[in-house]
């Protein structure tokens, strides 16, 4: 098995992990004997302090999962644009003799069983090569001088087969999007610095400031995790199904 395909898992354990590890740390160092008189020097912090590293943490979240809602529905629409390109080809197909158009029917779904089974393999950040030749047979057989019986036709066609080509590529290099350690670093920093502003606000009385602690965890959390666990489009919980295409070739 590709571990590395699911690394959006064991980042998304990583971000609860850390959280939970950062407020136990907060809630140990503060009532630890030598370091609690120390902190005592530093009341004072004005309770909208916490309001900046908060709003960072919190636009920098929105940023990332923006980037990774995006990916997915751009991954989606090349989904429903192959199945067009499909559907399409097989209308247009009509509009042969025979037999090319018996042949052109068959290419096209074959091509469409092949790239509903390579999904699978998108999963793991993989391909299929059996869809990369029969994407190739498509072209071979809509560009042979027999299916030139008129411009308008043999136009749509060649247009169609380069963009179920092009969408293919577009999902597979979708599929292979990893995550930017950078990004996530920078967020951590900044959940990090928010709970420490949060304890520094409340040093005067730790034990609210525990509480307000803990929500923020609650909050941060479970919402980073969501957004990692979706780095592949075509991995649960919210995966890209292949029906589309299948519903194309039927």
């Amino acid at each position: 098995m590709n571990w590395i395909a699911y690394e959006h898992y064991a980042y998304a354990a990583l971000a609860v992990a850390g959280t939970l590890l950062a407020v136990i740390g907060v809630e140990v160092l503060a009532h630890h004997p030598r370091v609690a008189p120390w902190l005592k020097r530093f009341e004072g912090v004005v309770p909208p302090f916490i309001n900046v590293n908060a709003m960072l943490f919190g636009l920098t979240l929105a940023f990332i999962a923006n980037d990774t809602w995006s990916a997915r529905d751009r991954a989606m629409d090349a989904v429903f644009r192959e199945a067009d390109s499909l559907r399409s080809l097989l209308v247009l197909s009509e509009a042969l003799p025979e037999p090319l158009a018996g042949a052109l029917a068959q290419e096209v779904r074959g091509y469409g069983q092949a790239a509903a089974a390579e999904f699978d393999a998108l999963r793991t950040r993989d391909t299929e090569s059996e869809t990369s030749v029969a994407a190739d047979r498509l072209l071979r057989l809509v560009a042979a001088p027999e299916a030139m019986i008129g411009d308008a036709v043999h136009g749509q066609l060649l247009s169609k087969v380069m963009k179920l080509r092009d969408d293919r590529d577009l999902r597979v290099s979708l599929s292979r999007t990893h995550l930017n350690p950078l990004k996530w670093l920078g967020m951590a920093a900044l959940g990090f610095l928010t709970i420490l502003s949060i304890a520094a606000v409340h040093l005067g009385n730790f034990r609210a400031g525990m509480l307000a602690i803990v929500l923020f965890a609650l909050a941060a959390a479970p919402s980073s995790a969501i957004v990692l666990v979706q780095g592949n489009p075509f991995q649960s919980p919210a995966a890209i199904s292949a029906e589309p295409i299948l519903d194309a070739i039927r």
